[in-house]
């Protein structure tokens, strides 16, 4: 006598016999697909548009991500290399940031004028004590003045995700003019799909709930933006 199958027990296919599909994810692609068999390609798409509406002016630029960035209510700077280390020591200090997450890769000279306790994310840092730093210290992969957007792929000096989105206060060096495009159009080409991007417009706010404006919902209440002026790459 031939034992009862036990329960969600499922018999082996047949060889050459189609597998059926397991999960719903699975059943709705099926159908999709058995939808469109034999239907036309579907046609290009049309890419006559204008890829920016903005001259191409290294100055002009900068100035439109700092006017974008102020509208979504992040607070910029602008220093060159020599006076970074004092602005990002003194912001930190403004902030009351007692500690600093410091992500792979940031440049050693950054914070060597800062008193706060730097926290490496060599381990990496857990939950807790993330959440336990005040600030955080980032480098990004570019900046889109039209849109005021800052993207994080988590390459050297961006970190992991978790950095930039946990501490309450986020200082974000962008520099310029050789990491601010234009537009979206000539971001994308530049940016990795496959990388964890993070775009930033501006410190994390919702209005969600009868309008009412909240920040550090889904991120840091506050956004520090430094443009780091005369540096090409």
């Amino acid at each position: 006598m031939t034992p009862p199958e036990p329960p969600g027990h499922r018999a082996p296919c047949a060889p050459g016999a189609p597998r059926e599909p397991r999960s719903s994810r699975d059943r709705i692609l099926a159908r999709v697909r058995a939808a469109v068999a034999g239907g036309p390609d579907a046609p290009a798409p049309d890419r006559d548009y204008l890829t920016s509406h903005t001259p191409d002016d290294p100055d002009a630029l900068a100035d439109l991500l700092h006017a974008n960035l102020t509208e979504y209510r992040a607070v910029v700077h602008r220093t060159d290399e020599a006076g970074l280390p004092a602005l990002i020591a003194r912001l930190l200090a403004d902030h009351g940031a007692r500690s600093v997450a410091v992500p792979d890769g940031l440049p050693d000279g950054w914070l060597r004028a800062a008193d706060a306790e730097r926290r490496t994310d060599e381990g990496p840092l857990t939950a807790r004590r993330l959440d336990e730093t005040d600030a955080v210290v980032t480098g990004c992969a570019l900046a889109i003045a039209e849109t005021g957007t800052i993207v994080l792929d988590g390459g050297p000096g961006q970190g992991r995700r978790a950095l930039s989105l946990i501490p309450d206060l986020h200082v974000c060096v962008v520099r310029a003019p050789g990491q601010i495009v234009a537009s979206v159009p000539r971001a994308l080409p530049r940016l990795d799909p496959a990388r964890p991007l993070t775009w930033i417009s501006g410190p994390s706010a919702t209005s969600d709930i009868e309008l009412h404006r909240v920040e550090g919902v889904h991120g840091p209440r506050r956004l520090e933006a430094v443009l780091l002026t005369g540096v090409c790459r």
